[in-house]
């Protein structure tokens, strides 16, 4: 399993980007959300991935942060729903959002995301509505050491599981307790 890549960003050609980690280039398919985040061409990047294995393909997706990874895992294992509509889901929507859209049975808000018409938004919905607290804040949460402790703090400081979701997700990996506090304060303050 190949769980994390890092090297310097060869190519961005939408939706796939190539990597070069010591010699080797990398083709790995990633959403908008992370495309949007990926520095220019010749930088440095680091992207946590899933290697999907088909019998006529091995496919790698990059994610910028663990909570988009762990919410394409959780859209590929609902039946009828492939890693090219998991990642058109999360283009479309954020983590934060797409928990919020799920939370709320929001169907209209699926139907947005190209691809995705109402059968299959209902279907994602029911589905997601009971995979999604183990894959919610927690999943965000887990992204950062001490993320469940992070988002205990926010929770404390009276923000909803939206917005501690969504803070938590935007920090960088390995943040300690404290300056992720401080991150994702200042993260919520500019909301």
């Amino acid at each position: 399993m190949i769980g994390r890549v890092s090297g310097r960003l060869l190519a961005k050609q939408p939706p796939q980007i190539t990597v070069d980690v010591q010699g080797i280039g990398y083709e790995i398919d990633v959403p908008m959300s992370t495309l949007y985040q990926l520095p220019a061409t010749g930088a440095d990047v680091i992207l946590y991935t899933q290697l999907v294995v088909r019998e006529d393909a091995h496919l790698l997706y990059g994610f910028a942060t663990e909570a988009e990874r762990a919410l394409f895992r959780q859209l590929i294992r609902i039946s009828g729903v492939g890693a090219r509509t998991a990642l058109s889901v999360l283009s479309g929507l954020s983590v934060a959002e797409l928990q919020e859209a799920v939370r709320a049975q929001d169907v209209g808000r699926m139907t947005r995301i190209p691809g995705i018409g109402k059968k299959t938004a209902e279907r994602l919905l029911l589905e997601l509505r009971d995979r999604l607290p183990k894959a919610g804040v927690q999943a965000a949460a887990g992204a950062v050491a001490g993320g469940s402790d992070i988002a205990n703090a926010l929770s404390a400081l009276g923000y909803n599981d939206k917005e501690v979701s969504w803070a938590v997700g935007q920090l960088p990996a390995g943040v300690a307790v404290t300056e992720g506090i401080r991150q994702a304060l200042k993260l919520l303050s500019k909301a």
